[in-house]
């Protein structure tokens, strides 16, 4: 009966309990490591520092019990952090349509995982995730500073925050400094052999707290921490308010999958697994939907977390679900304690996020990378952090899109080939030639060859010379193997150019799917049947006969 259960249990959830002593360390090891970062994120937020520990709990439980990578660890992360900071600040005269977005955004990812979109993260281009991880980086290093010497951190965006760092710099409260500074060296330092007992940044969060408590005593802290079950937030929906929450709900959604699916990736490489895409969005989605019900911030899958709790011996959801509990059961029992956390010391460990998430491997790769994606690097990193984020992904995706556009159209149009009076230069089967060389120049060949896109269609109709001395046009499509609508309505214009000076079309490729494609969308209405042949020579001879 237990057995059954059990079955019933995992095929709903994915739980399973095959490796139960390995997924109870490793829960209870990422717990750990993810109650300084959650109380961190939460503090970045804006919201509050229970904000991050109640997301960590939500994002973290739902996303085990339903996503599809089984030894993943969600929680709050330092790109959703930064637009969840975005969003409370817009909003901070209604919060509740802050938690409206996170939920939105949550609804989305649910949706992306729903019409199986997961696939598609991958035509994301490098770089612009690097350009937007790396301005994620920066905005908060710029962000933590001022709390890394005591001073608040600014709510009026990343230029303010770096327009008021010479001013804490100059006049920080010693306390906080000497707490921020120990931290970081901790988290910076720290070897790698005591990190694997103790994670650095639990060993900075109690010596930080310590020092407040023994020695330190003007550092800022937390301060009040609610206790008890968080009550839920109803979402608020505002004419006025809409399109920004649909705007920041989206990228939202957007960065969760991306985020998410990221660390999938690396959980695979390192457990030799292979992840469900589609069912982790639907997971991450159920979290998040959650988490804003109950007011905490968004996260994704957590690549530092994953790891450890890899590292440790997780390999089903049941560590995830346990990470999720053991930091509730904190929030029940320790709040009194998370009071007195130092801000300088979760500055301190958000500035090293900060200084992990840029993706220092591409800038080192910098002096070898080719101009265009440079650019738009430098473009999209420039964006996220001096105007906006949303902006950022979407001029990123454009600018990656119009050069690949016109890296494809070169490709594409090396596969055109028109054949008209120079048919003795160009190769082909003698059959062929000789029907060419009979007719003089009368009938032009015009041969596509694999796939053609909107990067090329409207360069084909003007490679394509003027009709001059041709009595007959071949339009071979037997090597087609893809076209768009865009490439159509190309071939529609060559086939309309030779209508109107009364020039026969001969198509080769009778019964592919791109002659099959013109035909359902009447591009061949002015080709009469016995002009469609199944083949290039049958074509030809086609149009031999045409111009005798």
């Amino acid at each position: 009966m237990d057995s059954a259960r059990g079955s019933v249990l995992g095929a709903i959830t994915g739980v399973r309990f095959d490796n139960v002593r390995g997924d109870i360390y490793g829960g209870l090891t990422a717990a750990v490591v993810a109650l300084p970062l959650a109380l961190a994120f939460g503090v970045a937020s804006g919201v509050g520092a229970i904000a991050g520990l109640y997301g960590a709990i939500f994002v973290g439980l739902f996303a085990a019990l339903f996503g599809g990578t089984p030894s993943q660890v969600s929680g709050p992360t330092g790109p959703m952090t930064v637009v969840m900071a975005s969003i409370f600040t817009h909003f901070a005269d209604n919060p509740a349509l802050a938690f409206t977005t996170v939920i939105l955004g949550g609804a989305l990812q649910v949706a992306f995982g729903v019409l199986k979109l997961g696939r598609f993260v991958a035509f994301v281009p490098f770089t612009v995730i690097s350009g937007f991880m790396s301005g994620i980086g920066c905005i908060i290093i710029a962000i933590e500073v001022a709390p890394l010497f005591g001073h608040p951190a600014s709510k009026h965006g990343v230029l303010d925050a770096l327009a008021s760092i010479p001013q804490a710099v100059g006049h920080p409260v010693f306390d906080a400094m000497v707490i921020g500074l120990v931290t970081l060296a901790v988290v910076t330092f720290t070897p790698k052999a005591v990190a694997r007992l103790v994670p650095s940044p639990l060993i900075a969060l109690i010596l930080g707290t310590l020092g407040v408590l023994w020695f330190l005593p003007d550092a800022p802290v937390i301060g009040d921490i609610p206790t008890g079950l968080p009550q839920p937030i109803m979402p608020t929906f505002t004419v006025a308010g809409m399109s920004q929450v649909v705007m920041s709900a989206f990228i939202l959604a957007l960065l969760g999958t991306i985020d998410s699916l990221l660390t999938s990736l690396i959980a695979d490489t390192v457990t030799g697994t292979h992840h469900k895409s589609d069912k982790e969005l639907i997971g991450q989605g159920i979290g998040n939907m959650v988490a804003g019900l109950f007011g905490g911030i968004p996260g994704a899958g957590a690549t530092m977390r994953t790891m450890v709790n890899i590292r440790a011996g997780g390999r089903t959801p049941l560590s995830g679900v346990i990470h999720a509990l053991v930091l509730l059961a904190l929030v029940a029992g320790l709040a009194p304690l998370a009071e007195h956390i130092p801000l300088a010391v979760l500055a301190g460990i958000l500035l090293k996020v900060g200084w992990d998430i840029i993706d220092w491997d591409y800038l080192r790769r910098l002096r070898g990378a080719s101009r265009s994606g440079i650019l738009v690097m430098v473009t999209v990193l420039v964006l996220t952090v001096l105007v906006d984020l949303i902006m950022a992904v979407g001029v990123g995706i454009i600018m990656a899109s119009l050069i690949s556009a016109s890296q494809m159209s070169n490709a594409q149009l090396k596969q055109l080939r028109i054949v008209g009076k120079d048919w003795e230069s160009v190769p082909m089967d003698d059959a062929e030639r000789a029907l060419l060389a009979a007719a003089k120049g009368r009938i032009m060949l015009i041969h596509f060859a694999g796939a053609f896109s909107f990067c090329s269609a409207k360069t084909v109709t003007r490679a394509v010379p003027e009709f001059k001395d041709e009595q007959a046009i071949v339009i071979d499509c037997s090597d087609v193997t893809g076209l768009d609508t865009s490439s159509v309505m190309s071939i529609d214009a060559l086939v309309q150019r030779a209508a109107s000076q009364s020039i026969p079309v001969v198509v080769a490729g009778e019964g592919s799917p791109a002659v099959s494609l013109l035909e359902r969308m009447k591009v061949l209405e002015a080709v009469p049947a016995e002009n469609r042949q199944a083949d290039r020579l049958a074509a030809l001879k086609r149009a031999a006969a045409l111009v005798s």
